[in-house]
Formats: C-alpha cells, structure tokens, sequence
C-alpha cells in the first residue's frame, strides 16, 4: 500500500488477520456547528484513508445532537471538504439525529434495567456531589426513584413537560470511579430548541458519550477513531455498549493525538468568533485555517494530504511547524504550474534605441520541470519592470539593473540606463534605457556580462490585475486569539500588472509570478473586467529569516508547556480542577488548562463565576483577555476585579453588547478601573438589534455592491459572510451579528 505501517494500521491488520472483523468500516463524525480546519483534514484523511487502504467503507456522519450551534450550510462545508480532499462516504451523508429513535429506546432499555435514572438535582449540586480525584463522589438521592417513576419522567421529557434543566437522564455507573467521566455521566439534557433537520419534535437530545457509541454500532462501525482528547471517553463508550449487551461485531474506540499547528488557532469558537468580528471576510477567507480557506486561497488537495501523511499518527500530543504545510504546497506547485512574469509596483522604462514591436518566444516551464507549453510576449519600446530591481544608489551585492550596472530582460534583451527622470518630489518616475540587439536571450553574441535577469512586462499589451498578498493570519506562534492577529496578513494591490496570456489564454488557474511566489485566481472575485489573484505561498519562507520575539515575562504561576510531543503533567489539586471545569462547568479542554494550570487565573475565575453563572462566557474572557493583563503582573495589581468581569459578561449574555464590543471595553476597564456599565454607557456602546436601525446600513451596503449580490443570487452563498461583515464594521461591531445574519439573509433572496 505504499504508507508506513502507523499503530492505527497495525491494530486494523490485526483485527482482520484475527477475524475479528471481516470489512473495516470506519467513519468521520463532526458536529456541524462551523467549517471545518485543517485538523479535521489530518482526521479526514485517516477515517477516509484507512478505509481506502484495506477496502473497507468510511461514512460521514453529522453529530447533530446540539441543536443550538448546528446549521445546514456547516454540513454543505463539511461535505464539500471531504469531496474536494479526494474522497468519497459510502451511502450518503448520515446523521446522529437519524437515530434518536432508537437512541431513545436504548435509554429506555437501561431504565428498565436499572442502569440508568432521571436526576432533578441543580447544576451546583451535580457538581458538588461528583467529588474530586482524591475522594470519592456522592450518588443522587433521585437515583432511589423506581424504574416505573424513572420512565415516566423521561417520557414526559421527550414530550417537553418540563423546563430545560429541570431533570437529567444519567448512567448509573460508579460515583466512586478514579475516572470521574464515569461518576454516574449524563446522557440525556433537554433543550426546548428547533433542530434543523427534526424540528421540534424532540425536546431531549443525546450526549456525545451515549450518541457517539450507539451512532457507531447502529451503523457497523468497526473502528472508532478519535483524538486524544477522547481517551477517558472510552470507558463510558465500551459500558454504554457492554452493559446493553449489544451482539457482536461491535465498534472499538481508538486514539490518536490532534494536529495543532504554530501561527495557527484550531478553535472553532474562536475562529467564529473572527467571522463574526468581521476580522476575516467569512469562514472561506483565504487567511482562515479552514478547508475552505486554503481552497479559496490555491491551495491543493495534494499538498494537504501530503502535510497530513508527513505529520504521521503518533499518541503524544506536539506542535507542528506551519512552515511544513507551507513547503508541501510550494512542493505540490514547483512541479505543475507555469511561470509567467507579474509586476507589483510598476517602474516606467523607455527603451530609447528599440522601435516596432516583436513577440518573444518564452516556455512556461524551466528545465526541471517535466511539463511543456509557452507563449508569445509582447515587447515594445516602452516596457514596465518591477521599482526595486532599479536602484540609483546600490549597496554592495546588488546586481539587477543601476546606472552603471546592465541586466537582462527575462527571455529577452540586456538593457542598460542612459537616464533616470524624476517628479518635482525626487521620486523616480520613468527609466531612460538603451538595449543592445545582439543580446537576445538564447541568441545572445553581445559579450556582455550580467549577473541577474528581471521581470518586466510590455506597456501595450500589459494586463492590470489586483493582486491580493497573504501572509499568516496571526502573529505569535501560539495566538490566542484576535488580540493576536498579524496586522500584515493581508496587504491588496489594486493595479499590478501581468503578461497578457496570464488572463487571455488563462494556461491554469496557478502560477508562480516569477520572483513573487504562487498565485491563484480567486474563485470567488475573479472576473473578466477585474481579476483577482490570491497569494498563496512565498517561494521561500520569509518568517524563518524574522527575528523571533522575546520571550514573554513569565508569570509566577506560568502553564507548564509541551516539550518534545509529552505534556507536562498536572499536581494532583490542578487535576481537580481540570476535571471540574470540563466535567461540572463543561469548559472546553484547552481553556480549562490554561486556569486549572495557573493559580492566579483559576483564583479570578472561581471569584467571578460566584457572582455570575456563566461559566463558559467568564472562562473564555479570563483564559484569554484577563491572562493577558496578568503575564506581568500580580491580581492585585490589576485595576478591574472579578466582580467587573462578571458584570461585563451579563452584559454579554443579555444583549446589552456584543463580544466584539466586550473587547473594547475591557481594553477600557484594563486602564481605568470603571465599571463596565459606566464605560458602556459614557461611550454609547449599546449593542444595536432593532431592524429598523440595521436594514438602511444593509440597504446601503447592497446597493454599494450589486456584482456580489449577483453572485450571492446566482448560488454563491458564501457571500452572505462578506455583506454581514461590511455591516458589522459599518456599525464599529455594534451591531448584533445574529440580527445582522437574519436580515441581511432575508434581503438578498
């Protein structure tokens, strides 16, 4: 098969040299509630490749057991990611919420076996009565209730008698287990939420531990692969499934350890969250880490998977450095796209001695590349080359063109100057040049020696493009967020110039601009009137020759760090606290880290949360906002308090502002000490959500760009992140981005 033999592939060889299974099916379940990355490819590529390799099946499964954060156009990304990296599900897109009738009926049937009950207990109770990894937890006096009073309540639940909140449906398992994912784990919650494929007719759904395993099963799975975020996940996946004593052949979970990349943030919170801010243009902006990102942006499948295969499967966690996936794609391109000639900042050159005109015969490819093909260049009196391969003034090493210094025309003539004009501000504005006819590239009998040849391109023929420089989104090698964004990630270049064929001919929609770096037409903006090239990757890495930053002053209570791919572990008190915020507060894994790991920061944390509960809204703001403001300092030095914090964050969560303007006046709170309210309200910071003051700026703002609604209208829906964006940034982020969405949605139909 050609692939390295991974411990993911050595146990499917096993299994099947065992007999354990006959055909491998495996399969790729996201939640679609966003696009998704470039991790999810790195999990793509392993689902859908293993069972390439050994002819078995991969499904795609949508885990849509959350019907608050899932949309349609999440699954239209996922399945347009997975096609366009090469491969294909077996017998169409599936979905968790195809099963929950039978996910419904396999909790009835623990019910009835007394392995499962109804709990009324409140959130601080369930939390209070799990216990810490040193003591043992407390069961729930309502897990006393008979099987005939548990199944009446869980029906009455599905049928949506009761608020959210109210009750639970949890495993009776051990409330004393050193795995505490196994303390008697939930597995039903009820949420009175349309789901937008079942709508409203379940008012419970499943949790991933319950949903995940029987989804697997209910389907054939043989192996289920997962991150290893996922391990202490697995005793609670094999009891779902033991306990229901679900005949054989049953599906196994497997771990590998999740791709995280430097300059890179995989959090889709966070990466919704630079959409929603207005950041980025929408989730397919050729800067953002998604799929659909790098697909807008040039790059190609192959390069990816390459990326993916070069990283490997390993079970410790590590860092990759972005420069490998930017070297695949420039490996991928080196050997198939043709090389034209483009200038960015044109330099006028009179070519005083040439009259007519002639067209110049120039391959596509160099020597090294196995590929052929050509054009016709347009040359001419007058010419434009790039305003750095001229300098009045060189320093030493310098060899394109100077006052006493010739160069060659790439695939044409040696010129030299005779003359340098300028504007009455000093500026160079025109070359005055003599060129020397028997310097014909490939024909040359001039004598004359140059060191270097120069891009230019003919003043007649030439084609105006706009041209859009890349460079990585974010700044730091381990960003945080958008406090973090590289300033520099996008410079636009509304009038450089190519040769001709580049958008007459169109060879390909890549190229190397010689001397500049890999191009590609953007597929959204392109047109024939105006076309627009996307940078895609430098020729070599520029970031590797920066000066690197200093380090950061560490904190007296600073997170420990990953070194060589091991995770430095936890004391015994951080562990609790990790384990409370991901199991009680249901904090996502990296935030939980960050407090659990620092004294300081769980300290504000546990303060703010005792004033407001939110507490995934305060983490998120102390993890990063507040951790910021602390790497220098002490608490009590800071000039706001928790209880400050917990103000801003009901503020948040009851409308009053949105979390693009909750930056912004916690920048204020950082300096001053005021109050949130009081900052809010002295700046009129109050987020807009009435229609009636949203729907002119989006009047506005579409009849500003009719091409884009033409193309939104004609099927390109992408779009509808560009219009929500320009509303967002026209209201300074004042405007409610859900409100926003809606209306700007209703327009444009």
């Amino acid at each position: 098969m050609g692939k390295s033999k991974d411990f993911l592939r050595r146990i499917v060889e096993e299994d099947l040299r065992s007999g354990k299974y006959r055909e491998i099916v495996t399969r790729f379940p996201p939640e679609p509630n966003g696009f998704p990355h470039i991790g999810h490819a790195k999990s793509i590529s392993i689902n859908f490749g293993i069972a390439k390799d050994y002819d078995g099946r991969c499904h795609l499964r949508m885990d849509d057991t959350n019907p608050t954060t899932e949309d349609t156009r999440y699954v239209e990304a996922l399945k347009d990611a997975v096609k366009w990296l090469g491969f294909e599900w077996d017998n169409g897109i599936r979905h968790t919420s195809d099963y929950f009738p039978r996910l419904y009926e396999y909790a009835v049937e623990l019910i009835k076996m007394g392995k499962a009950y109804v709990d009324s207990l409140n959130e601080e109770e369930i939390r209070e009565y799990r216990g810490t990894v040193t003591s043992a937890g407390k069961r729930s006096k309502y897990a006393q209730r008979s099987i005939e009073e548990n199944l009446d309540l869980f029906e009455r639940m599905k049928k949506g008698e009761f608020e959210e909140g109210e009750h639970i449906l949890r495993a009776r398992i051990d409330m004393a287990s050193p795995n505490m994912k196994m303390r008697d784990p939930l597995l039903y919650r009820i949420r009175h939420t349309h789901h937008y494929r079942a709508g409203n007719e379940w008012a419970i759904y499943p949790m991933y531990d319950f949903g995940h395993c029987l989804s697997d099963y209910i389907e054939g799975v043989t192996h289920s692969i997962c991150t290893l975020e996922f391990e202490n996940n697995r005793d609670i996946y094999n009891w779902v499934i033991d306990t229901l004593g679900l005949p054989p052949p049953r599906p196994y979970q497997h771990e590998f350890a999740r791709l995280n990349i430097n300059y890179t943030v995989m959090s889709k919170r966070k990466l919704l969250e630079l959409v929603e801010n207005g950041v980025v243009s929408g989730w397919d902006d050729p800067r953002m880490p998604t799929i659909a990102g790098y697909k807008r942006r040039g790059y190609t499948p192959e390069s990816i998977l390459n990326f993916c295969e070069q990283v490997g499967i390993a079970k410790a966690n590590s860092v990759v450095d972005v420069s490998q996936l930017e070297f695949c794609i420039r490996d991928d391109l080196n050997k198939k796209v043709p090389r034209v000639m483009c200038v960015l900042d044109p330099l006028k050159v009179t070519i005083e001695n040439y009259d007519g005109s002639e067209e110049i015969d120039a391959s596509y490819y160099p020597d090294d590349v196995p590929k052929e093909g050509g054009r016709k260049l347009p040359f001419s009196k007058e010419i434009y080359i790039e305003r750095d391969d001229f300098m009045e003034n060189p320093p030493k090493g310098y060899y394109r063109l100077t006052p006493e210094q010739p160069v060659r025309l790439k695939h044409a003539y040696i010129i030299s100057c005779r003359e340098v004009v300028k504007d009455a501000g000093g500026k160079i504005i025109e070359i005055k040049a003599e060129y020397y006819p028997e310097s014909k590239s490939g024909s040359d009998t001039s004598g004359i020696k140059v060191k270097s040849a120069i891009q230019w391109v003919d003043a007649k023929a030439v084609g105006a493009v706009e041209v859009r420089l890349y460079d990585r989104l974010f700044k730091n090698e381990a960003p945080e967020g958008i406090e973090d964004i590289n300033p520099d990630a996008l410079k636009v270049v509304k009038n450089a110039l190519v040769e001709p064929a580049v958008i007459t001919e169109r060879p390909d929609e890549r190229f190397q601009f010689e001397r500049q770096g890999y191009f590609y037409a953007d597929p959204v903006d392109y047109t024939d009137e105006k076309p627009v090239f996307n940078k895609i990757v430098g020729l070599k890495d520029s970031w590797a020759k920066k000066t690197k930053a200093p380090e950061r002053t560490p904190k007296p209570q600073a997170k420990k760090v990953q070194v060589d791919g091991e995770v430095a572990p936890m004391s015994e008190a951080e562990q609790v606290l990790f384990d409370k915020y991901t199991l009680e507060l249901k904090l996502n894994n990296e935030i939980a880290n960050t407090l659990a790991r620092d004294g300081q920061l769980s300290h504000f944390y546990e303060e703010a949360i005792s004033v407001v509960n939110s507490p995934v809204s305060v983490a998120n703001i102390v993890a990063n906002e507040v951790a910021r403001e602390l790497k220098d300092k002490q608490a009590a030095e800071l000039k706001f308090s928790a209880k400050q914090i917990a103000g801003l964050v009901e503020m948040i969560d009851d409308g009053t502002i949105s979390s693009k303007i909750a930056k912004q006046v916690f920048e204020e709170m950082a300096k001053s000490g005021e109050s949130p309210a009081q900052i809010v309200e002295a700046k009129g910071l109050v987020q807009i959500s009435d229609p009636a003051k949203i729907e002119p700026i989006i009047d506005e703002i579409i009849a500003k760009n009719p091409d884009n609604v033409a193309k939104f209208r004609a099927g390109n829906t992408k779009l509808l992140g560009f219009f929500v964006g320009q509303v967002l940034k026209t209201t300074g982020g004042k405007a409610n981005p859900k409100v926003v969405n809606e209306l700007v949605a209703e327009k444009l139909k």
